[in-house]
């Protein structure tokens, strides 16, 4: 396991007779982006919510951030950050406020509080939209503004769950732009995207099947392994193998 920031050894999430995730082992280590995917009913969410402490896993072992997903998911919680495609953010608080909120809820207090959110107000270029209320801010805004609260705490790894869906191509690669800023900082970063340009950004991708987990490796290794020019088709390629439709 050495220093991995994200474990799985054989990790398996069963509903009754339906295996959602089955028997998936694989290692993250710090700093690295790790891209997340698969179609509609392949068994990424479900496995999602086990490594972020909010699903217990059925058998296998699982290990976030230092910490065991099935025996403490509240310590998982504790150390991880989060960002969903909804964004999480409180519309009607300006900005300053979500940043306050979100950092005492991390248990960030006092002065520390206050320098930690007026340093990211500058670092976004946001000094000017202090108190704006973020139901006034424009979509690619918010989504960097998200981004920022997830990660506000340093945690060790931060899941983002299609934090791009619905925002033009340019706003994407400026997010992306804030993700290599994260990874560069030691956060391990672990993104599922259903834009297939964003896999080539990653610095592994794994592409999940009916529960499985049927590729892992470098953008450039799959697309020669499936002598494929885009990382698009290499997952047509392995979409067409599924005989489930959701999770």
């Amino acid at each position: 396991m050495k220093d991995s920031v994200i474990y799985a050894d054989g990790l398996t999430k069963r509903f009754g007779l339906f295996t959602a995730v089955d028997h998936i082992s694989f290692e993250v280590e710090r700093g690295e982006i790790f891209g997340f995917l698969g179609a509609n009913g392949a068994g990424k969410t479900t496995a999602m919510r086990m490594f972020c402490g909010l699903s217990i896993p059925t058998s296998g072992t699982g290990r976030v951030a230092g910490y065991d997903i099935a025996s403490q998911p509240e310590e998982v919680k504790r150390h991880i950050g989060y960002m969903s495609q909804k964004f999480s953010l409180y519309e009607d608080l300006k900005v300053w406020e979500n940043l306050r909120l979100f950092g005492g809820i991390y248990g960030m207090r006092g002065r520390k509080l206050a320098r930690k959110s007026n340093e990211m107000l500058r670092d976004l270029g946001f000094e000017a939209e202090r108190e704006t209320f973020v139901r006034a801010l424009p979509l690619g805004w918010k989504q960097k503004l998200a981004f920022s609260v997830a990660i506000f705490h340093e945690p060790k790894v931060v899941f983002l769950d299609e934090p791009t869906g619905g925002v033009d191509p340019v706003t994407r690669r400026q997010f992306w732009e804030l993700i290599y800023r994260a990874a560069d900082r030691g956060i391990t970063v672990f993104v599922t995207t259903h834009y297939m340009d964003e896999a080539e950004y990653c610095d592994r991708v794994s592409i999940m099947v009916d529960g499985r987990i049927e590729a892992l490796d470098t953008p450039r290794n799959l697309r020669t392994r499936f002598g494929a020019e885009t990382m698009d088709e290499v997952f047509q390629q392995l979409a067409r193998r599924a005989t489930r439709q959701s999770d």
